[in-house]
């Protein structure tokens, strides 16, 4: 009886979904989150008759054949990169990108991750960094006395002091392209790292090559759909208990094979 582990493999998928789902409607107000997506496959199949069989009775070729599917497996969980909406915070240090573009940062053991989320802060040493304390490359520090920051779209940020009209440049933030940015390993805390799927990073000056720009005091919210993510539950919900209806079915069934007599 084929249908009980078909439609186990058919609950399974669903189970998996609904998490997909739970997890976008968790993240619907994280900073920068793209929502994912589930996506299946059909398993292998049977061939019972395989397409182009030699009819034995008059030699002509089958055109069908007979082929039982073995159910459904899990293909990927892909990331929507659409871009969030903006909302505005008027921070100095909040930055939304637009466009596409990530902000590097290094990590504690050295190595760099990639995240949009631009609520950024300054540590005890004036350094700007991630909410997470990791600081962003390229590093800039703000100095003693700084009366207010600005930041514009092409990301260099310049600093106001009391006693001075022109502002000083501190640097200039840049932005990591990917040629597969659906390929990033996410790790958590909003933040992402290189993988032999999405290729090696592309530095570049914002708003030059394909990458995004910046604006300050705004920051880029999620880009999960509520009403999308419920109607998508529902759905799931209705193709487990169906799956669940074929086990049923396909016990008893079974059940009324072994009582006959």
């Amino acid at each position: 009886m084929r249908a009980l582990t078909i439609a186990a493999t058919g609950m399974s998928a669903q189970q998996m979904r609904v998490e997909v789902i739970s997890n976008n409607l968790a993240n619907m107000n994280t900073t920068g989150y793209n929502a994912r997506r589930a996506e299946f496959a059909d398993l292998h199949y049977q061939q019972v008759k395989a397409p182009g069989t030699i009819n034995a009775s008059d030699g002509t070729a089958l055109p069908t054949g007979v082929q039982l599917g073995l159910g459904v497996r899990a293909a990927a969980v892909t990331v929507e990169l659409s871009q969030g909406s903006l909302s505005q915070t008027g921070g100095d240090l909040d930055l939304a990108i637009e466009g596409k573009g990530y902000l590097e940062v290094t990590l504690p053991s050295g190595a760099s991750a990639y995240t949009r989320d631009g609520s950024l802060k300054r540590s005890a040493e004036g350094l700007i960094v991630t909410s997470d304390g990791y600081p962003v490359v390229p590093e800039i520090v703000i100095p003693e006395g700084t009366m207010r920051i600005s930041v514009d779209a092409e990301g260099e940020v310049y600093a106001y002091f009391r006693d001075t009209v022109e502002p000083e440049l501190l640097g200039q933030f840049s932005l990591a392209g990917f040629t597969n940015a659906k390929g990033l390993e996410a790790i958590g805390s909003n933040l992402f790292m290189e993988s032999n799927a999405s290729g090696p990073p592309l530095i570049g000056v914002p708003g030059e090559d394909g990458l995004g720009t910046f604006r300050q005091g705004y920051l880029e919210a999620s880009s999960v759909d509520a009403v999308r993510e419920v109607t998508e539950l529902i759905e799931a919900q209705r193709g487990y208990e169906l799956n669940s209806k074929v086990m049923t079915a396909a016990d008893q069934m079974m059940g009324a094979t072994s009582q006959i007599r």
